[in-house]
């Protein structure tokens, strides 16, 4: 009567359209979750929890317990009004008469209010079987009280209603008249006339009867509730939920037609209770209300209390909700009935059922809104295991759902809609940082999972472009405790591209029970989140590491995602130092190192590839054209301290893109001179080395026409767009002992040979070329350049061709970096600058 008489019969019929269409788009959502593996306690809080993950399913569980909790009030409210219409004194009498004998005031309804949630307190401690009874016991009474409603529609012949009303000044009297089956009435109240609701003194609008209504139709849940109590839930939930919905539709709108059809304006406005004035048997309408509102608040109560119980044994709240878990012998959570009899006594201070009618439907929206989202993100992410055994629906109908339910709750209160989203939010990041992780399974990463298969198909490497290129490292690690700021010094490199660490096992699977690299993947990816790196791991098992970095090379990343730049640790004797147990992630955090990784190798024990193995992986590299880093002495680097160092000078990054152990071919433009200026540049763009300075080294000889080269190199970084200081570095004395040594002129038979750099196979054999007496000079010729930088980038000669000279190729590249502290070698194949736009 209440929306029929403000809204008028069009309005209402479009208000329940409009809230059936939102629900029913629910309800399937709720039918297919429900249908789609065992339900425990906890109803909608269940589903979307094991959906969505803990911090949906958390902050989501809230807002429902809440949604219900303020639900009970309100429909403990509606019966304290029913009561108070039946039964209390008329406003302006200090006495009643006859059956009106209950004072009315604020403090009076609260205490009928206080009682009345007693008696459903009542109830719901004795449990489920016994509210079950209960709640089935209403709806008969409430059927029966509905037949003789629509009968008295028909039978009762016309009559004048007196209605008293409360005003400022006393009461005021008015009539309301059923005229039985008219024409004109019901033309009269086709349209709307929203006028002041005489329980607030509020004027009434579309939003705010609507939210009034919509509370007759959060039910839908009631079932869903109880699913831990229900012997099958999968297949009671969708059959009683959906009868529900319908029958109730079907009744509603019975109901507005034969109003509108039977009763004035006048009477649908200014008394709520009129139902009982023109019924053939008065006081059945009274029971039927208050069994009605009995029931609901009853059904809300046992909700609350069931949500909260299940928020209470998941842990998600930690200790706040201990007291929560406490059950009966029978196992009826009686502590969490209590608490959430507490709340709704809190909330009934409110005083008015229209008071609280549209936070409590905001955050039902808020929740049916969610559970739309929790059955679409299951469909959209297309897992395997989703398989409901209900399937009329699609998303179609979730997306509906959502946007319904998004729409009418900014309709009916814009302010109470975005303080509901806000505290949502606020639970969402409260618990994203302080639950703990759940064996739930989260559906997040089954969406990932999709679309990152989706869009790496579309990665297409026919489509590749040097102006796109970004370094795509592959990082041999053979054990984390000796490489952990390589391993931070290597994410700085990546700038935004793949970064996989990778580990050689040395064994052989046909000996072994199992795959013993199972067990250790765990410990690598703690070590990733530790130290707070970007990176994937891969590891593989092998008879060789050769043989398992040839492995990682082949097979590590996917599609258009693919390692273009192996980076190994440097081969040398020096003894390994544990850096991970001083690294600040662990000293900061006073966390345990991971035990998953062996100590380091002692000083006296062999290693574990030999150096012409090692240099065979650079080689296998460069024929599979990958570029290749090696780092040596970068555990040396501690990247805070530089980095934290005085603003004036900055750190610097020092740049020597000639091949010194080929002086008589010093190019500054080949591909790997212009490979590792970009490494570099690439490293100076991280955020941690912003503030740190490129320095380029020009090495020039005498009569060559330094600054002739120097113009050509500084017009070369302007049109790669990289900042760096040219420095000119004179080296006469250096190349003077190369000639010494070469018996010979520049020009001669070591130049043709470079001709072939920049091919795949045939490579020079550049280590017989150089003597030990000029690898130091040029050594010594680095490491005087002041001030010393934080980092070194040197250019790396490719291996020799003739495998028996490997051994010497490093011995020459040990004493060229002797001494320089952090430095990496650097040889690339790639064209990876570009002058273009």
């Amino acid at each position: 009567g209440f929306v029929v008489g403000h809204a008028g019969l069009y309005q209402a019929l479009a208000m329940f359209t409009v809230a059936y269409f939102i629900i029913g788009m629910t309800v399937l959502s709720v039918c297919a979750i429900a249908t789609n593996g065992a339900l425990d306690a906890g109803g909608a809080y269940y589903m979307i929890s094991r959906a969505l993950g803990p911090e949906f399913g958390g902050s989501i569980g809230i807002m429902f317990f809440l949604a219900n909790v303020c639900g009970s009030a309100l429909y403990v409210l509606g019966l304290v009004e029913a009561v108070v219409d039946s039964f209390g004194i008329p406003p302006g009498q200090e006495a009643g008469t006859g059956v009106h004998v209950l004072p009315q005031s604020y403090w009076y309804e609260l205490l009928y209010g206080t009682v009345l949630l007693a008696l459903c307190l009542l109830v719901c401690l004795v449990g489920a079987s016994i509210y079950a009874k209960a709640t089935f016991l209403i709806f008969l009474i409430v059927a029966a009280v509905l037949g003789t409603i629509l009968v008295s529609f028909f039978a009762t012949r016309p009559l004048k209603v007196p209605i008293r009303l409360p005003n400022g000044n006393g009461t005021e009297t008015d009539n309301g008249f059923f005229t039985g089956f008219s024409l004109n009435t019901l033309r009269d109240n086709l349209g709307g006339e929203y006028g002041v609701d005489y329980t607030t003194g509020q004027m009434m609008s579309f939003s705010s009867v609507f939210a009034v209504m919509f509370n007759g139709c959060t039910g839908i849940m009631a079932g869903s509730n109880m699913s831990g109590d229900l012997k099958r839930p999968s297949y009671s939930i969708p059959r009683g939920t959906i009868s529900a919905v319908l029958f109730t539709y079907l009744v509603y709108n019975l109901l507005a037609f034969l109003m509108c059809a039977t009763c004035n304006r006048i009477l649908l406005q200014k008394d709520y209770g009129f139902l009982r004035d023109i019924s053939i048997f008065p006081p059945l309408v009274t029971v039927g209300i208050y069994a009605a509102t009995l029931s609901a608040a009853m059904s809300n109560l046992i909700g609350a209390s069931r949500i909260l119980y299940a928020l209470a044994r998941d842990d998600l709240f930690g200790r706040a909700l201990t007291l929560a878990k406490k059950t009966s012998a029978s196992g009826n959570p009686v502590m969490a009935v209590i608490l959430s009899w507490l709340v709704v006594q809190v909330v009934l201070f409110s005083g008015k059922l229209n008071t609280i009618a549209s936070v409590v439907t905001i955050f039902f929206l808020l929740v049916y809104a969610t559970v739309n989202l929790a059955c679409l993100a299951l469909e959209w992410a297309s897992a395997p295991n989703f398989r409901p055994t209900f399937r009329y629906f699609t998303w179609h109908t979730c997306l509906l759902g959502i946007a319904g339910c998004c729409v009418m709750m900014f309709l009916i209160s814009p302010v109470s809609a975005s303080a509901s989203l806000g505290f949502l939010l606020l639970l969402l990041l409260a618990l994203h940082y302080l639950s703990p992780s759940s064996t739930w399974g989260y559906i997040s990463q089954a969406l990932i999972f999709h679309q990152v298969r989706k869009y790496l198909l579309m990665l297409d490497v026919r489509k590749d472009h040097v102006k796109f290129w970004r370094p795509q490292m592959l990082l041999m690690v053979q054990n984390p405790r000796g490489s952990a700021r390589l391993i931070d010094f290597v994410n700085d490199l990546k700038k935004s591209g793949l970064y996989v660490l990778g580990h050689v096992e040395l064994q052989d699977l046909d000996m072994l029970p199992s795959d013993p690299l199972q067990p250790q993947q765990d410990s690598w990816l703690s070590l990733v989140d530790k130290l707070n790196v970007k990176a994937f791991v891969s590891l593989t098992l092998a008879p060789s590491v050769r043989h398992g970095v040839r492995q990682l090379l082949f097979t590590s990343g996917l599609g258009g995602m693919r390692p273009n730049t192996l980076v190994l640790g440097f081969y040398d004797d020096e003894a390994p130092q544990d850096g991970l147990a001083r690294h600040p992630a662990f000293t900061s955090a006073r966390e345990e190192v991971p035990l998953g990784f062996p100590p380091l190798r002692a000083p006296t024990s062999p290693k574990l590839l030999s150096a012409r193995e090692y240099v065979g992986i650079v080689a296998d590299a460069l024929k599979m054209l990958r570029n290749v880093l090696l780092a040596r002495q970068l555990e040396s680097l501690d990247k805070a301290w530089e980095l934290r160092r005085a603003a004036s000078p900055p750190p610097t990054i020092h740049v020597w893109p000639v091949n010194l152990l080929r002086p008589d071919s010093a190019r500054y433009a080949d591909t790997c001179s212009l490979f590792l200026l970009q490494m570099a540049c690439v490293l100076n763009m991280a955020r941690a080395w912003r503030r740190a300075r490129l320095r380029l080294f020009l090495c020039v000889e005498a009569g060559t026409m330094p600054h002739a080269q120097e113009e050509k190199l500084r017009q070369l970084l302007k049109d790669l767009r990289i900042q760096a200081q040219i420095q000119l570095v004179p080296w006469d004395a250096i190349t003077r002992l190369h000639w010494q040594t070469c018996h010979g002129p520049p020009g001669g038979p070591a130049e043709e040979e470079e001709e072939e750099e920049e091919g795949v196979v045939n490579f020079p054999t550049n280590t017989a070329q150089v003597s030990d007496e000029y690898v130091c000079a040029a050594n010594k010729l680095v490491l005087e350049q002041s001030p010393a930088p934080a980092v070194r980038f040197l250019y790396l000669p490719r291996p020799p061709a003739d495998t028996s000279l490997y051994p010497l190729y490093l011995h020459q590249l040990e004493l060229l970096t002797r001494g320089l502290g952090p430095t990496v070698l650097v040889h690339g194949v790639s064209a990876v600058t570009s002058t273009q736009l």
